[in-house]
């Protein structure tokens, strides 16, 4: 993350120039996502250092719930960046404003497009490998960086080709029409995440284990609940077991059945699961709603 921050202010340093030796509406806009970016990056690096710090009295689930509030962060700056380019590139197509250097701009924008492009893959797939929500929203911010970059160019190059001004604007306003995309993307996953929206898929996969395990054992489950924190995913189930089963063979088949569900799954997983007997469950826990969850 310290990494992504000194490349932050390098992009930003070389499209300040590209944009000073131009005058390019689409340049400038580039230059505002970047700004930005900046940003967004210090937010994300105190997240990331806030959400590794371990539970503690008054925060008994941990502070891993920080990356939801990173990822919204970001999304947010990303549509205000985008409002920004919009009214920048609307000026510029009101007043016709001619683009200069246009070639020395170009250059100067290129290497930022690699530079970002092989940053923001290498912060996605470190991220997703690491389970970090933090790290794969910045590498989407820092990809979105290069798509600006990319618009910016292909407005200057239609205005070296056909020498009418118009296109740089124009290029602009795609460019913000793209990255409003990318901001309501990540602002989406920062509610969906706040709100514990459930996963599809996640869901499937875990009642899949659930359901082969419990089979395996002779038993059943219900009461299946599960959320995401960021960086660890929260599962509470009861299993039903006979009554004749002693507490210490119900307590090492539970047990069993934590740690293969934990295994299946390709991130940090604290599961808890609460023993009941089958024969009074119902008299025992009258009225009780399952209705959430499949009860095998």
């Amino acid at each position: 993350m310290r990494f992504s921050l000194w490349i932050g202010f390098l992009m930003l340093a070389i499209k300040m120039g590209a944009y000073l030796l131009t005058g390019s509406a689409a340049i400038l806009g580039d230059a505002a996502e970047s700004v930005v970016h900046v940003g967004a990056v210090m937010f994300a690096s105190f997240s990331l250092w806030l959400a590794e710090k371990p539970a503690d009295e008054n925060h008994r689930y941990g502070h891993s719930k920080i990356a939801f509030f990173s990822a919204g962060t970001e999304g947010a700056l990303i549509v205000i960046a985008a409002v920004f380019i919009i009214y920048q590139s609307v000026k510029a197509l009101i007043t016709g404003a001619q683009p200069s250097n246009v070639d020395k701009g170009v250059l100067l924008t290129v290497a930022t497009i690699v530079i970002n492009g092989v940053l923001g893959w290498y912060l996605i797939s470190t991220g997703k490998r690491n389970g970090s929500l933090i790290l794969v929203s910045n590498g989407k911010h820092v990809l979105t960086d290069s798509w600006t970059s990319l618009g910016a160019i292909a407005g200057l190059a239609l205005v070296y080709l056909t020498g009418w001004p118009g296109w740089d604007p124009i290029c602009g306003l795609i460019m913000a029409g793209n990255i409003i995309v990318s901001g309501y993307g990540l602002l989406q996953q920062s509610v969906s995440g706040l709100m514990d929206v459930a996963n599809p898929e996640m869901d499937r996969r875990l009642k899949d284990v659930l359901q082969s395990e419990t089979e395996r054992h002779g038993i059943s489950y219900h009461a299946l609940r599960h959320r995401d924190s960021g960086k660890t995913h929260w599962i509470d189930v009861h299993l039903l077991f006979p009554d004749d089963i002693s507490l210490k063979e119900a307590h090492r088949v539970a047990t069993e059945i934590e740690k293969t569900v934990s295994g299946a799954l390709d991130r940090v997983v604290i599961i808890t699961t609460h023993l009941e007997c089958d024969g009074d469950h119902d008299a025992m826990h009258p009225g009780e709603d399952t209705s959430l969850t499949s009860v095998q």
